[in-house]
């Protein structure tokens, strides 16, 4: 099977970015988790969390793929009337997986998203929040991220497993850490959220294919690596992220204890 980077060196994306861009969402999906292992197959209200995804992200785009490396995921991605494509086991991140996928596809797309494939609730309000990002031809990439409330807890904002962000003027990303940022110099920690808007961030992503292109071909950065954050690499390059505010957010599913609650939340919204 053909890792990204041989498929780099095969393929050709234009850099032309129109005012009308083309869309296609794909969800990078893997069998293999630490934590979770076939977590896409897990079952909600009768259907394998996969399935929520990708019915919720056709509601806001024409078209939309899962990208695995196992044969189970695309065989239950097909028994559903999804489109599927196997890439390979091989890929670092979800963002290298969408490039092969999209390799892959029979036709050209401009911007591709890259859905999670473990949040089953995810909100078209979202996916229409990045594609409208693109309106502007010189947006290179996107993303999405929350305010925290005055009202939260401040542990949440010390939560290190809940990246933040800081934005620029033009609302596009400055820096992404698990710590907090900006440190709030004149008052105690108990009183940042109410001094400051503190941003979360929402790990859905917008690429052009040109850019994502040239994504896959970056090494591991030295900031990326000290937070465990791959969109660093991406800023450490002098790629630009532009970002779009939302008020809600999704809930993932990492853990068995997760699933329980994304049942529960499908039991208590669909009975």
């Amino acid at each position: 099977m053909n890792s990204s980077s041989d498929l780099n060196q095969s393929v050709v994306f234009t850099s032309d970015h129109n005012d009308n861009p083309s869309f296609i969402g794909i969800i990078p999906a893997r069998y293999a988790s630490s934590r979770f292992p076939g977590k896409p197959l897990a079952d909600i209200g009768g259907k394998p969390m996969i399935q929520h995804v990708y019915e919720q992200a056709s509601k806001a785009l024409d078209v939309v793929v899962v990208a695995t490396d196992d044969q189970r995921i695309f065989d239950a991605v097909e028994f559903f009337g999804g489109k599927a494509v196997m890439t390979s086991d091989q890929h670092r991140s979800g963002t290298d997986r969408c490039f092969e996928a999209l390799v892959n596809m029979q036709h050209s797309f401009d911007v591709v998203i890259n859905i999670q494939g473990d949040e089953p609730f995810v909100k078209p309000e979202h996916i229409h929040a990045l594609k409208t990002c693109f309106q502007t031809a010189e947006t290179q990439i996107a993303t999405l991220v929350k305010p925290f409330a005055q009202d939260d807890d401040f542990e949440l904002l010390f939560n290190a497993n809940t990246p933040k962000v800081v934005l620029s003027n033009r609302q596009e990303a400055l820096y992404f850490s698990r710590s907090v940022i900006p440190y709030y110099r004149n008052a105690p920690h108990t009183a940042w959220l109410q001094n400051h808007t503190y941003y979360k961030h929402i790990g859905m992503y917008a690429y052009r294919s040109d850019v994502l292109k040239q994504l896959t071909e970056l090494p591991p950065s030295s900031l990326e690596l000290a937070e465990s954050l791959e969109q660093l690499r991406w800023l450490e390059n002098g790629f630009r992220i532009k970002v779009s505010i939302v008020d809600f957010e999704t809930i993932a599913v990492d853990t068995p204890d997760d699933l329980q609650r994304a049942r529960d939340y499908y039991a208590k919204n669909h009975s």
